[in-house]
């Protein structure tokens, strides 16, 4: 019986991964102490506690004809590993924007976060008339 059918990622259990906590859709005869132990010898974390939820199917109906259909439902598993530990399918990689100008001189940047926490960028205007062009790299963690 294979227990983790995969890993939920959606905006929400990105949140929710920051703080520990992992989202993972499993066979519906799953128990809790099974997806524990799978979670645990799959991504070798230790596993604190387990939470399970059954979700509905939905009720759709096609657009031109008048007919419904049931989508099928599922299992859903938060599963919550202990302080400091993380699973690696989880984690985004971060990324450095360096602005450089033709002659490949790099010019600052100010970076601040507004109010709903997204971050704006404001390029440091410098002696240097030349526009400048973003290079970016990704930093593995």
């Amino acid at each position: 019986m294979i227990i983790l059918k995969r890993p939920i990622i959606t905006e929400k259990s990105m949140l929710l991964a920051k703080g520990g906590l992992y989202t993972f859709e499993v066979d519906k005869n799953a128990s809790k102490i099974q997806i524990g132990k799978r979670v645990a010898e799959k991504f070798g974390v230790k596993v604190v506690d387990v939470k399970t939820i059954m979700v509905k199917g939905e009720t759709k109906s096609q657009r031109k004809v008048r007919k419904n259909y049931k989508t099928a439902g599922f299992k859903k598993a938060l599963v919550r590993v202990e302080k400091g530990q993380t699973i690696a399918i989880f984690e985004t990689p971060k990324e450095q924007a360096i602005v450089t100008t033709a002659e490949s001189e790099p010019i600052k940047l100010k970076e601040k976060k507004d109010f709903l926490g997204r971050t704006k960028v404001k390029v440091e205007q410098s002696s240097v008339g030349a526009a400048p062009t973003t290079q970016r790299k990704v930093i593995p963690t």
